[in-house]
């Protein structure tokens, strides 16, 4: 989300479908998070424990605290999202929990609004963050950001297109899509899809976007069909078609790949200790175990990829 972001069904036969959708991956727009399982989700991941020598690079308040507060957006799936029981669970949880591990700590997870987060970091209200966000040069003026997955952005559609939409986030114009508020996503459409369809002497997508705090919301958006596409992480579409039961489908190919990062205070050494402890994941396996379990393992980095504030834009 800048993270790049997810967007969120009537005919007789449509409601079944868009019942299971909202009960499963997208949820509605009245729950905070998506209550199905996710791919391999029983897989339990067993992480190593401490490494004494990063156990040694984590601040001593933070050491002492024992528990660090986590904020994410959980309404993200296979990233980050609620469980039937209200559990915040995905990918970034287990990569999370096991960076801490690692360090000695636990984590204290906390459901926050996506575009409130960076601020929470910065005022020292959450002590990091793994939210799917995409690691840029802006948010590096105020956070610092430990890279460890890569993912791109992608498009995805009612199944069989029935808008005939193109295959590129350039065929958007004129056409409603909804995205998450704060997301690459819907900076691409202000800054760069609505001026290039304006240039080319094309509709607007209305509004610069159908904008919503939840991607849970932006997905049922779709699905209802109050909009006719949604963009969002490339993780992020792939999870809601797989769980929306035949109802959307995704067109094109990814783009704009970039890395996520691990949102942590300016200046915080916990950004090396993330860092290395990433790195003994990613040698020890539990790193590939965990895309594995969440069926992300495309986006995974190699360690020497796994580095602190290497936004290129």
């Amino acid at each position: 989300m800048a993270r790049f972001t997810a967007r969120r069904v009537i005919t007789t036969g449509a409601v079944l479908a868009a019942s299971s959708l909202m009960l499963t991956a997208c949820g509605s727009s009245k729950i905070d998070g998506n209550t199905g399982a996710a791919p391999n989700a029983s897989q339990t991941v067993n992480a190593a424990g401490p490494d004494s020598a990063l156990v040694a690079l984590v601040p001593a308040d933070l050491k002492a605290k024992g528990t660090l507060t986590v904020a994410t957006d959980s309404t993200y799936a296979p990233d980050e999202f609620k469980d039937a029981s209200g559990k915040v669970v995905g990918m970034d949880v287990d990569m999370g929990n096991a960076i801490l591990a690692k360090l000695g700590l636990k984590g204290d997870w906390q459901s926050a609004d996506f575009g409130s987060i960076i601020g929470g970091i910065a005022a020292k209200k959450y002590d990091l963050s793994l939210s799917s966000f995409t690691d840029t040069k802006e948010r590096e003026k105020q956070i610092d950001m430990v890279q460890y997955f890569n993912a791109g952005e992608a498009i995805a559609v009612l199944t069989g297109n029935p808008d005939k939409i193109g295959t590129t986030a350039a065929d958007l114009c004129g056409f409603k899509v909804a995205v998450q508020n704060n997301t690459t996503e819907s900076d691409e459409i202000k800054n760069t899809i609505n001026p290039a369809c304006k240039k080319a002497g094309k509709a607007l997508i209305p509004n610069d976007g159908d904008k919503f705090d939840a991607q849970t919301d932006a997905t049922t958006a779709l699905v209802s069909k109050r909009d006719q596409a949604m963009m969002a992480d490339s993780p992020v579409i792939d999870y809601a078609v797989k769980q929306s039961n035949g109802a959307l489908q995704k067109i094109g190919d990814n783009y704009n790949s970039a890395p996520y990062g691990i949102v942590v205070p300016k200046g915080s050494p916990l950004a090396g200790a993330i860092q290395g402890a990433i790195k003994d994941l990613i040698k020890d396996g539990t790193y590939a175990q965990i895309l594995s379990k969440w069926g992300v393992a495309s986006g995974a980095l190699t360690a020497d990829q796994i580095v602190l504030n290497g936004a290129t834009s």
